[in-house]
């Protein structure tokens, strides 16, 4: 990974035995050089590719492969039974015996919760774990969570210096994106049906790349938005990275946007500025790969200042 930092294994807590139950805190763990002391993983940590073959200690307990509108019907459903849309397999992660579980406080409905993982261990007594809850609301949110990661394993120097490279790189684009000419205005859009704009980091990143974001406020969740809300802003580029889709699923469901009265008349729908991201693996996922989010961005909003090294990988055009 080329945001890694490996430790000095002299200062790595004894006996590490690390399990991430979100996907950001593995590829954190992994940009520590940590790696081999993760022991498990949730069954959305799949980079970098090798975690894939450890134990997996959570599931959904609601189907990921219906429509978008289906997905939001069944989390509202759970969320007012006040029951969890994920399962955690406790008698594994027992049988694991972390000496550290990485979990999240930020959002129940994108990853388990630190809710999820107490019950768990509650079910199963002898588990003796430090529970470390990251909380990513914003850029600066991701720099103490990976610090506070450091701290625990017993790497903080490598903590400072990930953090340092992050910052640097982040530089490295937003400074020529800033001087960039145009300054177009940008609707991200993080669900589909219902409409959801995005939030947290996503309107950081946009500003950094040289864009306007247009809804959504940085540090904040993710808010529902309105399709005339929309049409009246009349967005020169328009971004779809629904949360926890790729490429291909993102395509499969743009009909939710292609198909609302006004598409064909909007700015970026005519001058072929609507994009499509993977905002699983990267806008929606705090981890070390936000650099890379933002260089996406970067590349999306000015073609003529930045190389399209992402293309295909983290965004597409729609046409």
């Amino acid at each position: 990974m080329r945001s890694g930092a490996p430790c000095l294994s002299a200062r790595v807590v004894p006996e590490l035995r690390i399990l991430p139950l979100i996907s950001s805190a593995t590829e954190i763990v992994h940009a520590l050089g940590l790696g081999p002391y993760q022991v498990g993983r949730s069954h959305e940590c799949d980079y970098p590719a090798c975690v894939l073959d450890l134990p997996v200690c959570t599931r959904p307990a609601i189907p990921v492969t219906v429509s978008s509108a289906e997905i939001d019907r069944l989390v509202r459903e759970r969320a007012a039974a006040a029951v969890s849309i994920y399962e955690v397999d406790s008698a594994l992660i027992r049988e694991l015996a972390p000496t550290h579980i990485l979990t999240q406080t930020q959002c129940k409905v994108c990853a388990v919760s630190l809710d999820d993982v107490e019950n768990a261990l509650r079910d199963e007594m002898g588990v003796n774990a430090e529970i470390i809850a990251l909380e990513p609301y914003a850029l600066a949110d991701l720099w103490r969570d990976i610090d506070r990661v450091a701290n625990a394993c017993g790497c903080s120097s490598a903590g400072r210096n990930l953090i340092t490279n992050l910052k640097h790189r982040i530089s490295e684009i937003q400074n020529p994106a800033k001087s960039a000419p145009e300054c177009p205005t940008v609707a991200a859009i993080e669900w589909l049906e219902p409409l959801m704009a995005g939030g947290n980091w996503v309107p950081e990143l946009i500003e950094a790349a040289g864009g306007k974001n247009l809804f959504g406020v940085a540090g904040r969740h993710s808010p529902w938005m309105a399709w005339e809300d929309v049409t009246a802003a009349d967005p020169d580029v328009i971004v779809a990275l629904p949360c926890g889709f790729d490429l291909e699923r993102t395509r499969a469901e743009i009909y939710w946007l292609t198909g609302r009265d006004g598409w064909d008349s909007l700015k970026a729908v005519r001058t072929g500025r609507v994009f499509l991201c993977d905002g699983n693996q990267y806008m929606n996922r705090p981890g070390p790969r936000l650099v890379e989010s933002l260089q996406a961005f970067a590349e999306m909003l000015h073609p003529g200042l930045f190389e399209p090294a992402l293309e295909n990988i983290a965004w597409q055009r729609f046409r």
